[in-house]
């Protein structure tokens, strides 16, 4: 169950094969129980408002180097000041991140914990439960036509799964698949350009083809005005390097929140 990646363009390309190339060497087969059952990603998104996704996130290919955070730090002054669940980048070449991080973060809040990653290999999922994760991301520019299959590992593994898109074409397979919680991202990972009218174009889309589940939007957003543009279209924002490169991650997200 491996997608294909040489056809992948640009620096997701390049990243998706990267990672399978770690990854691929691992053995899946001995990893232990969560040592609990983690929070709702879903119950999260559900909550009135719009929920933060807060995200740990030491540096980007769009960016550069970010920050050199403290995980578990961050993600409590991300819950201290107010955010609904965190983000974790395991991805350690391109983002700095690392399955240590996600394990602690997940050990340390009590809010869900989404492994923000390169999903190309479907340990990984159970890899993400183990370390206690409540969610993993699946970005159908990647998976392509092995999203369903990929949406049928998370729920065997008791995960909910983030099935991210960018265009018309990712969004009718992220449907077709059964996504549940779709996440839009205003970021082109081909080229790495930014359109905050792609959220919204996508949601009426979805909507407007019956999808009934959550929508999560992705990527550009650093002003309080912004999250009030898509207060009533989605349920969910992720936002990542506004937040990680504050000096005081908490206070930053009182004011993205507006509080």
């Amino acid at each position: 169950m491996v997608p294909n990646l040489d056809k992948i363009p640009g620096v997701l390309g390049r990243i998706a094969r990267r990672r399978y190339a770690a990854v691929a060497q691992r053995d899946f087969s001995y990893l232990p129980e969560p040592p609990q059952s983690p929070p709702s990603f879903r119950a999260a998104l559900e909550a009135p408002g719009l929920t933060l996704i807060a995200e740990i996130k030491r540096r980007s290919p769009s960016r550069g180097e970010i920050a050199d955070l403290d995980a578990v730090a961050t993600a409590r002054a991300y819950a201290a000041g107010g955010a609904g669940a965190i983000s974790v980048l395991t991805e350690p070449e391109f983002f700095g991140g690392s399955e240590a991080d996600l394990e602690a973060v997940a050990g340390a809040v009590g809010l869900p914990v989404l492994r923000k990653d390169f999903v190309v290999h479907p340990g990984q999922i159970w890899e993400a439960r183990s370390l206690g994760a409540s969610a993993v991301l699946l970005i159908v520019a990647v998976l392509g036509g092995l999203t369903a299959a990929y949406l049928e590992e998370a729920e065997k593994a008791g995960l909910d799964a983030l099935v991210e898109v960018h265009d018309h074409a990712e969004l009718e397979l992220a449907l077709a698949a059964g996504a549940r919680i779709i996440g839009v991202n205003n970021r082109d990972l081909t080229s790495l350009e930014v359109d905050l009218g792609r959220a919204p174009e996508l949601a009426r889309a979805a909507r407007a083809a019956g999808f009934g589940g959550l929508l999560v939007a992705e990527s550009g957003y650093y002003h309080p005005e912004e999250l009030a543009a898509i207060t009533r279209v989605f349920d969910g924002v992720l936002v990542g390097s506004s937040l990680a490169a504050a000096a005081d991650p908490g206070a930053a997200v009182r004011r993205l929140l507006g509080r």
